[in-house]
């Protein structure tokens, strides 16, 4: 029988940065802008590294410093917004925040240029022409990548959850595609995407993605897109699994209930109880559920493998946490935060009824442009230092 692994001692946070990803629109045609060159350029006098391309013209992306406080990564969430936006008018250009664009021009998409994306686009095909989606990438400090793993083991049946509560792309280049999460559906078709295996160890890992590497399947260990991964650059672990969220605030929510996930997790770990094992063609399902329906219609429980109201799982979800949401002091703040969601509804939720107003998808555009600049509620009570 193998040796049990050691117990490592229990932290009392984790640090985390973001990574937030978002579009450019024509503020007349409310069409996609392919003006990110400009807007980077204009941005990085602020930003410095902190903003850089995507695969399209289309998108920029945007990187936090390293937190311990909700309310310092609320605060530099927003002025990175204000900064970028400000540099897309600038260029003629307006900034949304959602997981899949609106509203789309004809023709070929604009490549950012880069070997890599054009190697990408000469592996990949007309899978790169859905690469126009923007994600929301959560980064946990980890220097220890076996435990990392382990974690990843412990969040893995909370993925559809997550995609539930952060889903914000329901519309793609002009048709309302009937799910919640479009952009969930257009990643998960790439070959290595979707819910993580449940790994044995890093040498596991490791094995694995040699295999798709050299099979073809995948170009590097970056285009390792699971929902999960370590990073293969940063000491961190990433969840990759929320889209492209309306507002600092909303972001927030996701980045505390997975910091808060992780954290519960490595009780887990160091209690030595193992890791729950959905089937992974049931969770994969799960996931495909939670994409269609958000939280306004029903979830699939991987474990129980039975459907139940998706805000009763995300309700479940917060209970497991809640004790680590109390550690960490962000327990008063997130139940701000989450009442709100709960009643103005997901990103996906908002998106639609904009463009039920005066069934103008174009009245959706001007909504996001304007959430996408939201200030953040202040946070009550303490957070953790």
């Amino acid at each position: 029988m193998p040796a049990a692994p050691p117990v490592r001692a229990r932290p009392g946070t984790l640090t985390m940065g973001v990574e937030e990803e978002f579009l450019l629109v024509d503020p007349e045609t409310r069409l996609l802008a392919p003006r990110a060159a400009p807007v980077i350029a204009g941005a990085a006098s602020t930003l410095g590294g902190r903003v850089g391309s995507e695969i399209t013209l289309y998108q920029v992306e945007t990187r936090t410093d390293v937190h311990t406080r909700l309310s310092g990564l609320a605060e530099q969430l927003h002025e990175t917004r204000a900064c970028l936006a400000g540099a897309a008018r600038d260029h003629g250009a307006r900034l949304t925040s959602s997981g899949t664009p609106v509203l789309s021009p004809a023709g070929p998409i604009p490549i950012a240029a880069g070997a890599r994306y054009a190697r990408s686009v000469a592996t990949f095909q007309a899978l790169s022409e859905e690469q126009v989606c923007c994600a929301c990438h959560i980064h946990l400090g980890f220097d220890d990548r076996a435990l990392a793993l382990e974690v990843s083991n412990h969040l893995r049946v909370w993925l559809p959850t997550l995609i539930a509560a952060a889903a914000n792309s329901p519309f793609w280049a002009g048709s309302d595609t009937g799910y919640a999460s479009w952009r969930i559906m257009a990643f998960h078709r790439w070959p290595v995407s979707g819910p993580p295996p449940r790994f044995a160890s890093p040498g596991h890992y490791d094995e694995l993605v040699a295999a798709f590497v050299a099979t073809g399947s995948t170009l590097d260990e970056a285009g390792v897109y699971w929902d999960i991964r370590p990073s293969h650059h940063l000491p961190t672990l990433e969840i990759r699994v929320a889209d492209a969220c309306p507002t600092v605030d909303h972001t927030l929510l996701i980045t505390a209930l997975v910091r808060a996930a992780a954290l519960t997790a490595l009780d887990a770990v160091h209690d030595r109880r193992p890791a729950p094992d959905p089937d992974p063609g049931l969770l994969r399902a799960a996931c495909w559920r939670a994409a269609r329906d958000g939280l306004t219609g029903s979830a699939v429980d991987p474990l129980r493998r039975r459907l139940l109201p998706a805000r009763e799982q995300l309700s479940a979800l917060v209970r497991q946490v809640r004790p680590a949401l109390s550690r960490l002091g962000d327990l008063p703040h997130v139940e701000t935060l989450l009442d709100n969601l709960l009643r103005d509804g997901t990103g996906a939720e908002r998106q639609r009824r904009a463009h039920r107003r005066r069934g103008r998808l174009t009245d959706t555009v001007d909504d996001l442009v304007a959430t996408t600049l939201t200030p953040p509620h202040r946070p009550r009570g303490r957070t953790a230092r």
